[in-house]
C-alpha cells in the first residue's frame, strides 16, 4: 500500500464553476475524474452569472438545475441600445426563456457539494500546472497519482503553460460590476447599451420583488461611485424607476485572448482556454460549450488516442476565436465612433430589425443554440 498509485481518466486542476461542472459531467459518464482546488472555502463571491438556455439545458442534463429553481430569473428579454441607431433591438424568443440569471456563490455552492459527496474534491492544494504532466507520478498530499488527460480549469498563469492568442481589436478596458435596488420590477428584461465609453450591461437579478439588477459597465475611465451612479440613472432612471447602487463595487482589469496548450495530454478549458470581453455576456457559456465539446468527443474517441488534442483544440478555437474577434471588433467599432463605424453599425441595426430569418439566427446564437461558426 506504501507504494500504490492511484490512477485517474481525468485531473482538473480548478475547483471553479468551469472545473466543477466539467468534472461532474466526466463523473457522470463513468470516467475517473480528480479536481484539484487551492482553496479551502467558497468564494465569497457576490456577482451573478448570465447563463444561456444552452448551458442551461446542460445543467438540467447534470441534475443540477432543479436545485436552482428558486435561486434564478429567468431572462425573457435582451434590449440592445447605443448612442448611433435611434431605434433598439428587441430579442425575445416565444418558445422558452433567453436564459437565467444566477449568482455565482450559489451555483458553485451545489456544484461543490456534488464533488464532496462523490470524493472527487482536493482543496486546500495550489497544484502549480507547470510542474506537472500527464502520465507521470504526481505527489498530492503524500499520495501518488497518475493521470491520463490534465485539464486546466483555472485562470491564473495561463501564460506559463499555453501559447496566447489575441487579435488586433484589443482595448484597454477594465469592468465594473455592482447592484442596484430600483423602485419598478425589471419585468425579466436584459439590457445591452453601448455608450460613448463603453458597453454597459443590466441583468435582473434573483430577488422575490423583482426589483432588483446587477450591472457590468466596460471602460477605459476610471470611475467614482458618483460617476456610476449617474451613469445607471441616466439610462435606467426611467425603465426602472428611483433607483440606489449598492455600495460594493468590483473592479477587474479585461484581458481578452485565447490560450493554447504547449504541454502533450493537458486541455484548456473556461478561463484557462479563453476570455472574451463582456460585451457579449458570453464567457461563462463558451466554458460550457468546452466541457460540452470535450464530452462529446469522448463518445468518439478514447482519451488515449494520438489525435485527441487536437481534435478537440480545434473543434474549439475556430468558435471561441470568432467569439474573442466579434466581441473585440464591436467593441472597436464603438469605441472609434468614426463615420465609417457608425454606419457599420447603424446597417447592422437595420438589418436584423428587417430581416426576421436574420434575427431568429441571432437570437438562437445569443440563447447558445447555434454557433457563430
Amino acid at each position: 500500500m506504501k507504494n500504490k498509485i492511484f490512477k485517474y481518466d481525468f485531473l482538473i486542476v480548478g475547483g471553479g464553476l468551469i472545473g466543477s461542472l466539467a468534472a461532474i459531467e466526466l463523473f457522470q459518464k463513468k470516467y475517473s475524474v480528480l479536481v484539484v482546488e487551492k482553496n479551502n472555502f467558497l468564494s465569497k463571491d457576490d456577482r451573478t452569472l448570465a447563463v444561456n438556455a444552452n448551458s442551461r439545458d446542460f445543467l438540467v442534463k447534470l441534475g443540477i438545475w432543479k436545485k436552482l429553481k428558486n435561486e434564478q430569473e429567468p431572462i425573457e428579454k435582451i434590449l440592445i441600445k447605443d448612442y448611433i441607431n435611434k431605434k433598439d433591438l428587441l430579442l425575445n424568443n416565444t418558445e422558452e426563456s433567453m436564459g437565467s440569471v444566477v449568482y455565482n456563490k450559489t451555483l458553485l455552492k451545489i456544484s461543490r457539494d456534488y464533488l464532496l459527496k462523490n470524493k472527487l474534491l482536493i482543496s486546500g492544494i495550489d497544484l502549480k500546472s507547470s510542474d506537472i504532466k500527464a502520465k507521470s507520478a504526481i505527489t498530492i498530499k503524500n499520495k501518488s497519482f497518475y493521470f491520463k488527460k490534465i485539464i486546466l480549469a483555472h485562470g491564473k498563469n495561463y501564460e506559463n503553460n499555453a501559447n496566447i492568442i489575441k487579435t488586433s481589436f484589443q482595448t484597454n478596458h477594465h469592468a465594473y460590476v455592482g447592484f442596484f435596488n430600483h423602485k419598478k420590477m425589471h419585468n425579466q428584461i436584459a439590457y445591452e447599451i453601448f455608450t460613448t465609453k463603453g458597453p454597459l450591461a443590466v441583468l435582473p437579478s434573483p430577488n422575490k420583488n423583482k426589483r432588483y439588477s446587477t450591472f457590468i459597465y466596460s471602460t477605459q475611465d476610471q470611475m467614482s461611485m458618483l460617476d456610476l451612479t449617474k451613469l445607471i440613472k441616466k439610462h435606467f432612471q426611467l425603465s426602472h424607476g428611483l433607483l440606489s447602487l449598492k455600495k460594493s463595487i468590483k473592479y477587474f482589469p479585461i484581458n481578452p485572448h485565447l490560450a493554447k496548450p504547449i504541454k502533450k495530454d493537458f486541455l484548456l478549458i473556461g478561463d484557462s482556454a479563453h476570455s472574451i470581453h463582456p460585451v457579449a455576456g458570453q464567457g461563462w457559456n463558451l466554458g460550457i460549450k468546452d466541457i460540452q465539446a470535450l464530452s462529446k468527443l469522448l463518445d468518439n474517441y478514447k482519451i488515449d488516442d494520438s489525435i485527441f488534442d487536437n481534435i478537440y483544440l480545434s473543434k474549439r478555437i475556430f468558435e471561441n476565436f470568432s467569439y474573442l474577434a466579434f466581441t473585440s471588433l464591436l467593441n472597436f467599432l464603438y469605441d472609434t465612433n468614426n463615420p465609417l463605424s457608425r454606419e457599420i453599425t447603424r446597417a447592422s441595426f437595420f438589418i436584423l430589425n428587417k430581416a426576421p430569418y436574420l434575427k431568429e439566427i441571432f437570437i438562437k446564437q445569443a440563447m447558445g443554440k447555434i454557433s457563430l461558426v
